[in-house]
């Protein structure tokens, strides 16, 4: 009876001592993260920490297009998307053109010639819409098979509105002096005259462009007003 009490007790002993090291054995294998609480694990020192954060409605007073607050940063960074672009033609201060130029001269009631011609004219914007025109024209004709010259110089203020693709229109009122030959008995050769009038500049290359103008060009000759059409195109260099 003493020895089976012994052998008894030596195979609880046993018992004990192999069930200890199998759960010493376990938890070598298993890793620290598995007895950790979840949240709490330890992340490796090289690897990404990416923040997760939860996403909520913009205030009442957020501005149109703004992310709130909560945005993840990943969000917050991606490229805003591309704006409407009305026009890839720049607007330019400078202005030059040249061009052929048509005036139909009302000398006298009842007289009048065709006379053709170039003019020329620099205008500078000081502002968008407002700029400062000179300019000078030259027409000839014939008055009753003789030789007739009518030229203009004078300046003034010129207006314009820029629209899309860089088409501009515009118009001005130009103050100056003129000069007409051939000389007649019936009155002087100089002259004040004003000119009124616009166009459109189309644009087919970044600083070249195409005008197209009329006026009315004003004057008093033989103690007689002259109100005469004239119509002018021509190229626009801008720079």
């Amino acid at each position: 009876m003493r020895y089976l009490a012994f052998l008894s007790g030596l195979v609880f002993l046993l018992c004990i001592s192999a069930g200890a090291q199998t759960t010493a054995f376990n938890s070598v294998l298993l890793p620290s993260s598995y007895f950790a609480v979840p949240g709490t694990f330890d992340a490796p020192t090289n690897a990404p920490v990416i923040a997760l954060t939860p996403f909520s409605s913009a205030p009442a007073n957020t501005p149109p297009g703004a992310l709130p607050s909560s945005t993840p940063l990943s969000l917050s960074l991606l490229p805003a998307p591309p704006q409407d672009v009305t026009s890839v033609f720049e607007t330019y201060a400078w202005q030059i053109y040249g061009g052929y130029t048509f005036q139909r001269f009302y000398e006298l009631p009842g007289i009048t010639q065709n006379m053709n011609g170039f003019n020329f004219s620099a205008v500078y914007y000081w502002k968008d819409w407002l700029g400062a025109d000179g300019e000078f024209a030259a027409v000839h004709g014939n008055q009753s098979n003789v030789s007739s010259w009518f030229l203009f110089g004078g300046g003034g203020p010129r207006f314009r509105w820029s629209a899309k693709k860089g088409i501009e229109i515009w118009a001005h009122g130009l103050v100056g002096y003129s000069h007409f030959t051939p000389q007649t008995a019936a009155g002087v050769q100089h002259a004040f005259a004003y000119e009124l009038g616009g166009g459109v500049d189309l644009p087919f290359k970044e600083r070249w462009a195409i005008r197209l103008e009329g006026d009315a060009m004003c004057s008093r000759y033989f103690n007689t007003y002259q109100y005469s059409p004239k119509a002018s195109a021509g190229l626009v260099f801008r720079f």
